[in-house]
């Protein structure tokens, strides 16, 4: 961090900043802050760390620990010392507004999607400093280890297992190229949901789904009794190659909406989405696969395309049939990983197209991790001991 009569910071640093969602993590502030007041110790002392000078006005004597409770969440700072007394620095200065107004203003950045422009002076303003391209570059460098060992931490009995893709774009060699996010969230046995993994890649679809799933079952995932998803490309290949045997759930709300392109005429839309709901709402799967053959007998002559795909694809759907009653409703979709898909577009939207693979899944990292840790702590998902 230097202050404002030090540097001018350059648009595209503060754009960089503005895509690695620090105000998921508590982390980052720390880190930040922890630059900004090493950097303020060397300008007390007039030397900088192991510097041999004349000019110096005092030697650096370790750190002292303090833990704050901030707007991001509490936060151990590690504030420098000065052997010889009178230094403090100013990022945590009488009652800590300088650190609290910091900390709100990058919580604005993100949290409201503000332009560029903005962002620099609100920081400025709040915080009467801005942030130079080498401090970002080493607190990324040091967030990436935090979000590597998030994603690479040992995992454990997953009973439900829900996976989903999304896209964004990405720039490779002078090009934009859409890049698959991988996500992969799970049910455990005690009933709470988890972000399990997330990958990031331009690699062909199936590649890549055979190497997010590979890399799960490596990190101790097991149990799986049921897998929930859409039918993404490449995905069917990697899900039977990885979970032999495991049985698959086929999104019903995404068949409902893949239902409309075999629609002859715009009229019919509703009238198709409802018989699709009266079959997926049936009361077992009897009763659905009975529903399903008359509704292939109603559209066999006025819509066969139709009918053909739904006899084939919404069996599909009705593998939740085989699952206890108590958690049918929270496995026939994966909608939830949709609503989560939402949350990371509506804060990488501002982004447009990433630089590179490493600062896209450095931001929806930050984003999964800080989701995790709120259903973790948060309400239980499915009651497992079923009736």
């Amino acid at each position: 961090m230097i202050y404002k009569n030090d540097c001018t910071l350059p648009k595209e640093y503060l754009e960089q900043l503005t895509t690695e969602g620090l105000e998921s993590l508590p982390e980052m502030i720390r880190i930040l802050v922890n630059e900004a007041m090493q950097i303020e110790r060397s300008r007390y002392m007039n030397a900088k760390p192991y510097q041999r000078s004349d000019e110096r006005l005092g030697h650096a004597n370790g750190y002292k620990h303090k833990t704050v409770m901030t707007r991001a969440g509490e936060v151990t700072f590690d504030i420098p010392q000065v052997r010889e007394g009178g230094f403090y620095p100013r990022a945590l200065e009488k009652g800590l507004r300088s650190e609290r107004a910091f900390t709100l203003a990058l919580a604005e950045m993100y949290v409201q999607g503000v332009s560029t422009r903005k962002v620099a002076a609100i920081t400025e303003r709040l915080c009467g400093t801005r942030v130079s391209a080498a401090q970002v570059s080493r607190a990324a460098e040091q967030l990436d280890e935090v979000l590597e060992t998030w994603r690479n931490r040992s995992l454990g009995e997953i009973v439900y297992l829900y996976l989903d893709a999304r896209y964004e774009k990405v720039r490779q060699a002078g090009s934009v190229r859409d890049a698959a996010i991988l996500i992969a969230s799970g049910v455990k046995k005690d009933g709470k949901r988890a972000i399990l993994g997330i990958s990031v890649s331009l690699s062909e679809a199936e590649v890549h789904w055979r190497a997010f799933l590979e890399g799960l079952v490596k990190r101790g995932l097991y149990g799986v009794q049921l897998i929930i998803s859409d039918n993404h490309a490449g995905i069917k290949s990697a899900r039977k190659a990885v979970f032999t045997g495991i049985p698959w759930q086929r999104c019903q709300f995404h068949l409902q909406q893949n239902a409309q392109a075999y629609v002859p005429k715009v009229g019919m839309r509703l009238e198709v989405a409802e018989d699709i709901r009266t079959i997926f709402n049936a009361p077992d799967r009897e009763t659905a696969e009975d529903y399903l053959n008359k509704m292939v007998e109603k559209y066999a002559l006025i819509a066969s395309k139709l009918a053909d795909w739904m006899e084939v694809n919404l069996p599909e759907g009705f593998t939740v049939f085989s699952f206890p009653r108590e958690h049918q409703r929270r496995l026939r979709t994966s909608n939830y990983l949709e609503r989560l898909s939402q949350e990371i577009k509506r804060r990488t939207r501002i982004v447009r197209v990433f630089p590179n693979e490493k600062s896209c899944l450095r931001l929806i990292s930050a984003i999964l991790m800080e989701v995790s840790e709120d259903w973790e702590y948060g309400k239980l998902y499915l009651r497992m001991e079923t009736g």
